[in-house]
């Protein structure tokens, strides 16, 4: 499973696009449009996606810390990120 996010962070609205839909459960790619990838875990949550994303810095330095999302499929077909509860 690949988890590409349109820009360097993910952020509350931001686009992903997901490869491989069908996978089970568990590690996965996440990549950011600076070109960071690393290792995080995915779990089905209904229709959403429950996506844990580690610590990491983008590549102009800025850390990360470790953040959970909530993806969800909107009306126009995008998968956006939105924050856990």
């Amino acid at each position: 499973m690949r988890f590409t996010f349109s820009h360097s962070h993910a952020f509350p609205g931001s686009r992903v696009a997901i490869e491989d839909a069908e996978a089970t459960e568990g590690m996965c790619v996440v990549e950011f449009s600076d070109g960071v990838a690393l290792i995080g875990e995915w779990h089905p949550d209904g229709d959403a996606i429950h996506l844990k994303v580690p610590a990491y810095r983008t590549a102009r330095g800025t850390d990360i810390d470790t953040q959970s999302w909530r993806l969800v499929r909107g009306d126009d077909g995008l998968w956006r990120a939105r924050r856990n509860a």
